[in-house]
């Protein structure tokens, strides 16, 4: 179960309908978290640590589109202050 993360233009997250999402922000923090159903999201600001069960990390900051599949456990760390998008399904 992997974390996919790449760099989106904001040209290219518009042509995905990013921007109607809904926003979601967090504070600086680190807490456990477990995904009932696969999210997409694109990072507006901020900057992340998340670690799967595994131990595999990865880097998360604006600019960038993650997705995390359904049934991942892992553990974020929001080193700053985060701002995204996100859609779950």
């Amino acid at each position: 179960m992997d974390i996919k993360v790449k760099k989106m233009t904001d040209e290219e997250a518009k042509k995905l309908g990013v921007f109607g999402w809904p926003t979601w922000e967090k504070e600086q923090s680190e807490f456990d978290w477990h995904y009932d159903s696969r999210e997409e999201c694109f990072f507006l600001e901020g900057e992340v640590e998340v670690t799967d069960s595994s131990g595999k990390t990865a880097f998360i900051r604006k600019g960038d589109f993650a997705t995390f599949p359904q049934g991942l456990g892992c553990r974020w760390k929001v080193i700053k202050k985060v701002r995204k998008h996100y859609n779950f399904g």
